[in-house]
């Protein structure tokens, strides 16, 4: 198939891209390139892309695809908080904008990168896909917004699929450090201590980056009647864990460690329980390798081989709020998210 894929450079995408080009697709990517410099080890060959944020894509940049991944958008919760109209206007709007232009384009089938967030504030129980929303930030109602938007637009001709991701780690060419595996793990090796910013209460559904970006690809090969405007949780039901639990994992991993719980800790609104059975089911391509505790072994080592540093590993470099706000105090990135002057790359 011929696709494209926007937020290829991210933290999914550089796991993705190989992953769908040893499969034998045609790729091609839109990136705005914000996280370029940010690498976990040596530099990955890029596809051809566009420099290009997905708030200026026209109609003529998703002719003759076959089917468009969407990654791209704010990553997480801080990055959300940072500006929440700026969310808005980026994971909702230019979201939704980007797939009625795939439509009108041709493109058949639409995978759009939803999150288990928009389940928000929901208890101990497991959620299947069709439990309520509840979601307790810009980035889990930006993303919850898009699916309600593009459910309408399915028809005969145009398939949007919704992969809800649990809560994603692992090591990736991109590697976020502000997620909760990879920042516990982070301090662990780089400080000796597990350092807990909730009371460890909150549930998560944990799935490793590697096995998200086995479920994109999954959904692009699946026949159409499995994936035609379905939402499907993304991870392994038995792979639900409160944080207190993660920690603990962690330092079983990591002997000499400690736990400790920052001071002023509290609770976390955001606490949710998944159900994954259903991807298992529709989607049999969806086979995922990583469990939490080999995930985590295999992160130490590229942590410990990497010689990560407490500096290096609380720079700009691996959190993304904190690099975004470096672009902007330097002059290169404004307060809503655009290069201050912008670097085409030709089609």
């Amino acid at each position: 198939m011929k696709v494209l894929i926007t937020g290829h450079n991210g933290y999914i995408g550089t796991l993705l891209t190989p992953m769908l080009q040893q499969a034998g697709h045609e790729l091609f990517g839109i990136d705005s390139y914000l996280f370029e410099p940010c690498w976990f080890g040596p530099e990955t060959a890029d596809i051809p892309s566009l420099r290009l944020d997905i708030r200026d894509i026209e109609l003529h940049h998703l002719n003759g695809y076959d089917a468009v991944i969407h990654l791209a958008g704010l990553s997480n919760d801080p990055l959300g908080d940072l500006n929440p109209e700026c969310t808005y206007a980026i994971n909702h709007r230019a979201s939704v904008r980007v797939a009625q232009l795939a439509k009108q384009a041709g493109v058949s089938r639409f995978i759009h990168a939803s999150t288990c967030s928009l389940y928000g504030a929901a208890g101990n129980e497991f959620l299947d896909e069709g439990a309520a929303f509840n979601p307790v930030t810009p980035y889990g109602e930006a993303k919850l917004l898009v699916e309600q938007d593009l459910m309408p637009m399915a028809d005969d001709d145009f398939s949007p699929v919704y992969l809800r991701s649990g809560t994603a780690y692992g090591s990736s060419p991109k590697l976020r450090g502000d997620l909760v595996i990879n920042n516990l793990l982070g301090y662990a090796i780089t400080t000796g201590e597990i350092l807990l910013k909730s009371d460890g209460t909150p549930w998560r559904p944990l799935v490793h980056v590697e096995d998200i970006a086995l479920a994109f690809k999954a959904a692009l090969e699946a026949p159409r009647e499995a994936i035609h405007n379905q939402a499907f949780n993304v991870g392994l039901t038995e792979e639900n864990f409160r944080v207190s639990e993660l920690a603990e994992i962690i330092a079983a991993e990591i002997p000499s460690s400690k736990i400790r719980i920052d001071d002023g800790a509290g609770p976390d609104r955001r606490n949710y329980r998944v159900n994954c059975d259903k991807i298992a089911e529709m989607l049999p391509g969806f086979k995922p390798k990583w469990r939490a505790e080999t995930g985590i072994a295999d992160l130490a080592r590229d942590y410990v081989q990497h010689q990560t540093s407490l500096k290096e590993f609380l720079s700009s470099r691996y959190l993304r709020i904190k690099h975004v706000k470096e672009l902007q105090d330097s002059g290169e990135l404004n307060s809503d998210l655009f290069w201050a002057q912008a670097v085409k790359r030709a089609v």
